[in-house]
């Protein structure tokens, strides 16, 4: 079977595309660039690659039919972020694609209220990225369950995999987090600590959306939370991080009005959508019906990364 990857050599399909090979699967990665994996793999000599802008030809109106033209019979879409893309590729994939599984977010609820979230709560996003990929979900569901499309979405968290920057304890994307609490100096964390992140190893992404295509007949029409077995609170993070370099934890809490002050805007605009989301995401749902088992916690996942961030020089202990 020949299965399509749309942003093949990003973080998810690093571990996604090698595993369809090795599946036995004919594998197309389309991109945007020449990126290459995070993480090399001999299965990638096998892989035929594709530029693409999808931005771009969305505006014309080219880039599904591009998808229809490859033939495929699997389409896993890892970009796919409007509700007008998503509706364009259904339209030229109709009748033509034997199983469609999009990306999405655990960001679609918006605020946490009843936690672990199940697949099933009301969604209330907020930011153009979570209501975006609220309305993908809602649009290819229906699809699902009106016309048959065989459409499946993975609901993912924070990824996390070496070869770049997890999300940190301050709700950031700044590797100085990670070298200031290995050094044992003092973070300033917004708000209590007490708002959570969950993260996932991109690897258990990919594990996520092949048990899914394996468990096609009640996969489809249905999303999963593929996340790491629980969240993770910013305080209970940051004191885990200092143990793993024998320090003792040295934070502070400072509202964020406050705090905000004392970063970057992108730092500040990063931490709020974090906290304000505050994720915590059930696989109840994916442990039942596709017998999903992340091979990773949320520390172990970025214990990983953050040894990649040592030994490449990004993040520093002395």
């Amino acid at each position: 079977m020949r299965a399509v990857v749309i942003g093949g050599t990003g973080h998810i399909g690093t571990y996604l595309v090698p595993a369809l090979v090795e599946l036995g699967y004919e594998v197309i990665s389309v991109m945007r660039g020449q990126r290459q994996p995070y993480i090399p793999h001999a299965a990638w000599t096998t892989v035929r690659r594709i530029e693409a802008d999808r931005e771009a030809e969305d505006k014309a109106g080219t880039f599904a039919g591009r998808i229809v033209d490859l033939r495929p019979d699997i389409v896993i879409d890892l970009i796919s972020f409007t509700e007008d893309s998503a509706r364009q590729m259904v339209e030229a994939l109709r009748g033509k694609v034997h199983h469609y599984l999009h990306c999405g977010t655990i960001w679609v609820f918006g605020h946490s209220t009843h936690v672990p979230a199940t697949e099933d709560l009301p969604k209330r996003p907020f930011g153009e990225y979570g209501i975006q990929k609220s309305a993908i979900e809602d649009y290819l569901l229906g699809e699902a369950r009106r016309t048959g499309f065989p459409a499946t979405i993975l609901r993912s968290g924070h990824i996390v995999g070496p070869g770049y920057v997890p999300l940190t304890p301050a709700g950031t994307f700044n590797p100085a987090v990670f070298t200031t609490l290995a050094r044992g100096e003092e973070l300033a964390i917004p708000n209590l600590g007490m708002e959570t992140v969950h993260h996932v190893h991109a690897s258990d992404l990919a594990q996520g959306f092949l048990r899914m295509m394996a468990a096609r007949s009640v996969s489809i029409g249905e999303c999963f939370h593929i996340v790491s077995p629980s969240a993770i609170t910013l305080r209970g993070y940051a004191e885990a991080v200092s143990g793993w370099f024998g320090r003792e934890p040295k934070l502070t809490f400072v509202p964020f009005p406050t705090w905000r002050t004392g970063v970057s805007q992108a730092e500040a605009d990063a931490a709020w959508d974090h906290i304000a989301h505050s994720p915590n995401a059930s696989i109840a749902k994916a442990q039942r019906l596709l017998g999903y088992q992340p091979r990773y916690t949320s520390l172990q996942a970025v214990f990983e990364s953050v040894q990649w961030l040592i030994a490449n020089g990004i993040v520093h202990t002395a």
